[in-house]
């Protein structure tokens, strides 16, 4: 429930909410927000932003993070929440990350040694994780690049 989160928490997930009215999505019709929380106390928004040529859009959670990334590179992320939306509004459950986002979110999380709070939001639940490495538990990372 949201109310059991504090209220830095609930802020995020309000601002991934507002995200969504910036998603580019005339495709799918499929809308996603992500509000990134830095240690600065800074929040990036993020959202969808489709192509025609699909695989040239890219997901809220990585437009977020990049951005971060960029212009905040000294700042851990500290949490990341995401919401998703059809024509008919939030959806009713949360919606997981895509495996393009969970890699670039564990990359993140690896780079600061610094576990991200996901927040993954749906009208009717919210699924609070604690590090990444839950969503993507055999991941691949820099080690397998020097075997």
């Amino acid at each position: 429930d949201i109310n059991e989160l504090s209220p830095d928490e609930q802020k995020l997930i309000e601002i991934s909410k507002e995200a969504i009215k910036n998603s580019y999505s005339p495709y799918s019709n499929f809308k996603v927000g992500a509000a990134v929380l830095l240690d600065n106390g800074e929040i990036i928004r993020g959202s969808n932003q489709e192509n025609a040529a699909y695989p040239s859009g890219l997901c809220a959670e990585r437009v977020a993070l990049f951005y971060a990334n960029a212009n905040y590179p000294e700042n851990k992320v500290i949490a990341i929440a995401i919401t998703a939306a059809n024509d008919k509004g939030i959806l009713q459950f949360p919606i997981a990350p895509c495996g393009s986002c969970r890699q670039v979110m564990l990359e993140t999380e690896q780079r600061f040694n610094k576990s991200i709070r996901t927040f993954l939001m749906g009208n009717d639940k919210i699924y609070r994780i604690d590090s990444v490495e839950q969503l993507l538990p055999l991941h691949f990372n820099r080690n397998f690049l020097s075997l």
